[in-house]
């Protein structure tokens, strides 16, 4: 059965060529803006210009080297920045690490304790600064969630925080502003919004026939346009499809009502911030050795993915099976690897991997919530 749930999405999302211009209007005109982001691709691309040239009639000040998993050290320049200058409001251009180290930025600046409890003790947020976006590289979803997650390289921790408070007013999402993006930076987004919604989709029936037909429709235009990106990555509708995707692949409209999983991102933030892998080649490593330790579990579900989405005609004794297999075959096909030992990587850290998980998830994670830390270790190992 459905459980019940309330439903709001604040984010006004700004879509197609040429929106950019529309954050002239979007941000009040006495705002005082930070403007933040990554390493500095924007400024080759066009789309920065196209920002400045919006900006025009507004005050900012600019905030770049935002890291791949956003870093603590590099974050906590910005709230001083922010708090020196009485900034007001964030403007995040980039992709959902530069996004998501914006909401911290937007929680830190008027939190008074130590900012690095937002995130690692969960402390409460009870203002922040307003946020909008510039999307360049569809992945995350962040640009219409209420959730991050921040990086600190010297502890080796990669924790998350959530509020209401961080979800941005508004989303500019120009399929264009991908187009230079490089294959694999192309191929994580695909595969990072794929495994977003079989995190909500592959867990066990609940008769949520909207939810689960919203999720086959995602995982249908990922399979389809992701492969077409690497082909033609200025192909504008693969482009438009694929970042619509990724935004309906974790603004909570597929999550409504419905258990979700989750484990598998557990785990690879544990494995990112260990191996400093990217986030989405972590999950490709996971995902599939994951879903074979839970295959009795999630077998309904699988069987369905594999009918409706891999378009299966088998037996059902074999369905749940060959959806792992495709899927598999599907991160490959996007450029990823799927066991450790592809990356290089043997079971010597796997103890600290499995300590910063106890740390940070100390309960058990999953949608029964009963992968405990030996069934994370069995995953560990079933994925090298």
């Amino acid at each position: 059965m459905i459980s019940n749930f309330n439903f709001y999405l604040p984010t006004k999302a700004y879509f197609g060529k040429g929106q950019i211009a529309e954050i002239s209007m979007a941000i009040p005109k006495n705002a005082r803006i930070l403007l933040t982001y990554g390493g500095g691709s924007i400024k080759k691309n066009g789309v920065f210009e196209q920002v400045q040239n919006a900006l025009k009639e507004h005050f900012y000040i600019e905030f770049g080297g935002i890291e791949a998993n956003p870093e603590y050290e590099t974050l906590m320049k910005a709230v001083k920045l922010a708090r020196e200058e009485k900034l007001d409001f964030i403007l995040a251009v980039g992709g959902g690490s530069v996004l998501d180290g914006s909401k911290f930025i937007a929680a830190a600046v008027p939190f008074e304790g130590e900012p690095w409890d937002i995130p690692y003790k969960k402390a409460p947020i009870l203002t922040a600064l307003p946020i909008g976006c510039v999307m360049t590289l569809p992945a995350t979803g962040s640009e219409m969630n209420h959730r991050a997650v921040v990086s600190r390289r010297a502890t080796k921790d990669k924790v998350s925080l959530y509020s209401d408070l961080i979800r941005p007013q508004f989303a500019v999402l120009d399929p264009t502003t991908t187009f230079s993006l490089p294959a694999r930076q192309t191929s994580n987004g695909v595969v990072d919004a794929f495994v977003h919604t079989l995190e909500q989709y592959a867990t066990y029936p609940v008769n949520g026939k909207i939810q689960d037909r919203f999720a086959e429709g995602v995982l249908l235009t990922l399979l389809e346009d992701g492969p077409v990106l690497l082909d033609n990555p200025t192909d504008y509708d693969a482009r438009a499809n694929v970042m619509w995707a990724a935004t309906q692949g974790l603004n909570d409209i597929l999550s409504v009502g419905v258990p979700g999983d989750w484990s598998s991102h557990a785990i690879g933030h544990e494995l990112t911030a260990v191996y400093d892998l990217d986030h989405a080649q972590t999950l490709a490593i996971i995902v599939p050795a994951l879903f074979t330790h839970q295959i009795e579990g999630k077998r309904e579900k699988l069987t369905q993915l594999a009918r409706r989405v891999f378009y299966y005609q088998g037996d059902d004794t074999q369905a749940a099976e060959f959806a792992i297999q495709q899927i598999r075959i599907f991160f490959e096909r996007m450029g990823l690897k799927t066991h450790f030992s592809a990356m290089g990587i043997d079971d010597s850290q796997f103890s600290l991997v499995l300590q910063k998980l106890a740390e940070h998830r100390p309960r058990f994670i999953g949608e029964r919530q009963d992968i405990d830390q030996a069934a994370v270790k069995r995953i560990l190992y079933m994925a090298l």
